[in-house]
């Protein structure tokens, strides 16, 4: 009888300390996030929980969007500028600023697009509520690079490819 209720609580506390380690995993991830979130702030200047990010791939480049959630015309305005000032850093082929936000030297894609920056364009537009910056180019494998980087940043930042 003593050996089956040993079995039984090494058993249970098998059980118990498999669910923590995977608590530990999600609360590392929300941790990893909220940090993510938390430099993203720094570097766009509006709080990354009150704004909504696209990261949509297009057949000659893709598309990164950002908008405030609610009417804020000092953070669209915030938000506008830094279109403005992530377009012309990437044009002269400078990803520091997404290597910040994500705390890596080189974000997915960014390698190949800093050696093809010439082949790519980048125009901020205006939005309701943020601003865009297009992401053009007719070179194949600049297309490939665009495509990773913004996949990249729709996993990391948890983002979707069309507004909600």
């Amino acid at each position: 009888m003593i050996a089956r209720s040993a079995f039984v609580v090494v058993a249970l506390v098998g059980c118990s300390s498999g669910k923590s380690s995977s608590n530990k995993t999600a609360q590392s991830a929300d941790s990893s996030f909220a940090k993510l979130q938390q430099r993203g702030a720094t570097v766009m200047g509006v709080d990354q929980y009150t704004s909504q990010h696209v990261f949509e791939p297009l057949p000659n480049g893709g598309r990164i969007v950002l908008q405030r959630k609610d009417a804020d015309s000092a953070g669209e305005a915030v938000i506008r500028q830094h279109m403005r000032t992530i377009a012309r850093a990437f044009a002269a082929g400078d990803f520091r600023l997404p290597g910040v936000v994500h705390a890596m030297k080189d974000v997915p894609g960014t390698e190949q697009m800093r050696a093809l920056h010439d082949d790519i364009t980048y125009t901020p537009n205006d939005l309701p509520r943020g601003g865009e910056v297009i992401i053009a180019t007719s070179n194949p494998a600049a297309i490939a690079a665009v495509h990773d980087f913004l996949a990249f940043q729709r996993m990391d930042h948890r983002a979707g490819m069309h507004m909600e």
